[in-house]
């Protein structure tokens, strides 16, 4: 007979039962049912049988290693030592984040220049089918090889990678996601994406480069090239890696927006589900190196020609959008602030909702198609239209909008065409080619008085369409100039841009949204400003100069930004660092708090709900079951209604067929271990062993035992570097198996799992909370929970899928139906 145990579905008899286990829990559905107001947007889960099917692909990580008898060894081993080295790792990583962000910063500033370079006669000579046919071409040749790299060298084609780091981060198992090959594939797609002329910005795909390099630096080994250095080996757990990737995380946002804060609060708020305050203080350090060393670079290389003054700083290059002129605020501010809070939620909610639908198209449409190679080029086909419709909207849009007199006399050079540098290495500024979009050539001098004059005119819509996001951005952030912009240029490039933004959201290629959704939030905030100017004029005293198209853009940004991705904290964090507008943090503040408000009325944010979409288990910080439109009390519910009671169990001493046969058998990604400890006695519960840690001890026969003893004395044993070792792949590893099941040499070997088992393995008896068996699971990051009973005997195990949304529902639903019928007879 075999010693592998199967536990079945088992009835409680009153004779085994603890009076505890004993104890009625309400029998009625209405007790279960907490009531909750509209506030909450409690909708049933659904989640269909292919939805399942790929959940279940993703299989879960512990964050804390396996607490064996080899990993206790191998700490044994390692010399005592304080946390400098945790440090210099830290350090490290923002150092190569940073070096990367300004990488990333100069190749796209570079490519546009030249990309301009190429156009502007024909831009001067209003040759504008010319001009379209060049911007298309430079822009197909991008596009193709961005999204090209990503269908190739990327997992799955994935667009920025943002929700399968989060998704990690959370603990589910995804493949691929911080390989060499996916970071090479992200920095191409994202340089030529951005350079190109889409709407689309760094971001997301920077943070996901951030998370692949602090993967790889921490664990100084490469499986890609086969290739491990002696170096920091004791980071390679799954813990310290988590830890570094998080940080990893955080120094992207702090290298490409400059903001060390900002990185660590988005961190905290959206990335990480496992804190505390020593990974709060080194992933501070590391995004300030990133951010540092990025501001470093970029004080003395300009298109990586160095221009001298290294070391010195300027404002302008340090903070991206800074506004120069703060302005005093009045309480009446805080009207036009709730309303653009208002405005924020509802379009970022429907944003969501729009991007989804797309995804989902878009998901359907492919899979629709059989081959592989005609589905990506499929996927290549949309990019490139993408590009075509957007070029094509950029260059002939602006030909309906009439040229706009430049003001000549702005008070400290606020216009658009006095902030221009007039330096001949600034010709290819991209004011100067707006100017000359279909407008007449100017020319300026000085009058009597001394002033200069100018008869400049410029393209409103050319502006706003042809440089890329964060120029727009700074124009429109600009004090002082209420009618740079008027509603028609302002109104057509919002629609422009929403529009596109959400198409190029999930196409073939690594881009990111914050500088679109920041973009958009201060259209609608200038429209705001200027219809609050329309109504009370252009205030020049002091208590009236509050009313400022371009503080209501830095407030609508703010909005919009919150309304697509709900981030509160480290979103007011960020645009103080992008603006350094400390003056207008409470009406942010309260903008930021009320489009989040108003956006969780409809929908999630855009990164949970991509998260949904792509089927990621992903476990939020508080479980949310529905029935009947209402949440469920889950304080009210015990383990056992949602356990698996399916188990394989495992002994110390088991059989190397049997264990093979196991692993062939079933998917279980990790199994109890039970121990009689005296004869006639139950067999209980003392820890637990993976699936993976099991591969590891049937690949080295230098374990197996022959005779069939009792002792737990091991005569070989692995180190915890080999445990940690590349497994062979599956096909070798199945034959493995299949000949350790049918080969008789086999039959009488024998393995013991004591040195390999997890001793430290959690469990919970059967009556526990659900509700806080669901904070447990998650907090500790967990992959597998024992359920036992008083008598610490395996009753059942809780997996990750286990705790789904769904998969609670469907559980207690079914509990209920059986009380009910019960009840009944």
């Amino acid at each position: 007979m075999t010693s592998l145990h199967f536990k079945g579905t088992r009835k409680w008899k009153d004779s085994e039962e603890h009076p505890l286990l004993q104890q009625c829990r309400p029998v009625t559905r209405k007790h279960h049912v907490q009531n909750r107001n509209n506030g909450d947007n409690v909708t049933n889960v659904k989640c269909t049988q292919k939805d399942q099917e790929n959940l279940a692909l993703h299989e879960s990580l512990d964050y804390l290693p396996s607490h064996s008898d080899i990993y206790k060894k191998w700490l044994r081993e390692k010399p005592y030592r304080s946390d400098w080295d945790y440090w210099f790792m830290m350090g490290l990583i923002g150092i190569s984040i940073g070096i990367l962000g300004f990488l990333v910063n100069q190749t796209i500033d570079t490519l546009v220049k030249l990309k301009w370079k190429l156009i502007l006669h024909y831009i001067q000579n209003n040759q504008f089918f010319l001009t379209w046919i060049c911007l298309v071409g430079i822009g197909l040749a991008m596009v193709t090889l961005s999204s090209g790299t990503v269908l190739i060298l990327c997992p799955s084609g994935m667009p920025s990678g943002l929700p399968e780091v989060i998704g990690f981060l959370n603990g589910a198992s995804i493949q691929g996601i911080f390989h060499i090959k996916t970071l090479i594939g992200t920095l191409v797609s994202c340089v030529l994406a951005v350079a190109s002329g889409l709407f689309c910005g760094p971001e997301g795909p920077m943070i996901h480069m951030g998370s692949i390099l602090a993967s790889g630096l921490s664990q100084f080994k490469s499986d890609t090239f086969g290739v491990q250095f002696p170096f920091f080996t004791r980071f390679r757990n799954c813990a310290d890696r988590r830890n570094f990737i998080t940080a990893g995380a955080g120094a992207g946002i702090a290298s490409v927006f400059r903001a060390p804060m900002g990185g660590l609060l988005f961190t905290f708020e959206e990335v990480a589900s496992y804190w505390d305050i020593k990974l709060a203080w080194q992933t501070l350090f590391c995004c300030l190196m990133a951010a540092f060393t990025t501001d470093l670079l970029s004080s003395s290389f300009h298109g990586f020609v160095y221009r001298g003054h290294f070391g010195f700083f300027k404002a302008e290059e340090s903070i991206l959008f800074g506004v120069k002129y703060l302005l005093d605020m009045n309480i009446l501010v805080f009207i036009p602030t709730i309303i653009l809070g208002i405005v924020g939620g509802l379009l970022g909610a429907l944003f969501v909702s729009m991007n989804l639908r797309i995804n989902k198209f878009r998901t359907e449409f492919f899979n629709l198609i059989k081959y592989k190679f005609v589905q990506k080029m499929c996927k290549l086909t949309e990019a490139v239209l993408t590009l075509i419709i957007t070029i094509t909207a950029t260059v002939y849009v602006p030909y309906f909008f009439p040229c706009t007199l430049l003001s000549s006399h702005e008070s400290e050079n606020r216009s658009l065409c006095n902030n221009i540098s007039t330096e001949a290495s600034h010709l290819l500024s991209k004011t100067e080619y707006f100017n000359s979009y279909n407008c007449p050539p100017g020319t300026s001098w000085i009058g009597s008085n001394g002033v200069k004059y100018s008869n400049h005119t410029y393209n409103q819509a050319a502006a706003l369409l042809f440089g890329n996001g964060q120029d727009g951005i700074v124009y429109l952030f600009r004090r002082g100039t209420p009618e740079e912009f008027g509603y028609a240029a302002l109104f057509t490039t919002l629609v422009i841009y929403y529009l596109f933004s959400c198409w190029t959201a999930g196409t073939a290629m690594a881009c990111g949204l914050v500088i679109p959704m920041l973009y958009t939030g201060a259209l609608y905030g200038r429209i705001i400003g200027l219809i609050m100017v329309s109504m009370f004029g252009v205030q020049t005293e002091k208590y009236g100069e509050w009313i400022d198209p371009g503080l209501f853009a830095v407030i609508g940004a703010a909005s919009y930004f919150c309304g697509v991705s709900r981030l509160t904290i480290s979103l007011t964090a960020i645009m103080v660092e992008l603006t350094n507008d400390v003056q207008s943090l409470l009406p942010v503040m309260v903008a930021v708090m009320v489009a989040r408000m108003t956006g969780d009325l409809f929908n999630r944010s855009l990164y949970s709900s991509l998260l949904k979409q792509k089927c990621i288990p992903f476990l939020e910080p508080e479980p949310r079951v529905a029935y009947q439109s209402k949440l469920l009390n889950l304080e009210l519910f015990t383990v056992k209604d949602v356990m698996e009671r399916q188990v394989k169990v495992l002994h110390l001493r088991e059989k190397v067929s049997s264990l093979a046969a196991l692993l062939l058998e079933t998917k279980h990604g990790g199994f109890p271990v039970i121990y009689q400890m005296e004869p006639f006695h139950e067999e209980v519960f003392i820890g637990s062993i993976t699936r993976l840690e099991l591969y590891q001890i049937l690949e080295n026969e230098m374990l197996f035992e022959i005779q069939n003893d009792d002792s737990c004395k091991q005569h070989s044993q692995m180190s915890y570097n080999e445990m940690s070792a590349k497994l062979l792949n599956s096909t070798k590893m199945n034959l493995l198996l299949n000949e350790y099941r049918t080969d008789n040499r086999y039959k009488d070997y024998y393995v013991n799992l004591k040195p390999h088992i997890n001793q430290s393995a959690m469990t919970v008896h059967a009556n526990f909370s659900l509700q806080r068996t669901y904070i447990i699971f998650r907090t500790l990051g967990l992959r597998h929970l024992t359920v036992v009973d008083l008598r610490n005997r395996v009753l059942g195990i809780i997996t990750r899928k286990d705790l789904m949304p769904f998969r609670l529902e469907e559980k207690l639903l079914q509990s209920e139906n059986l009380e009910s019928d019960n009840g009944r007879r």
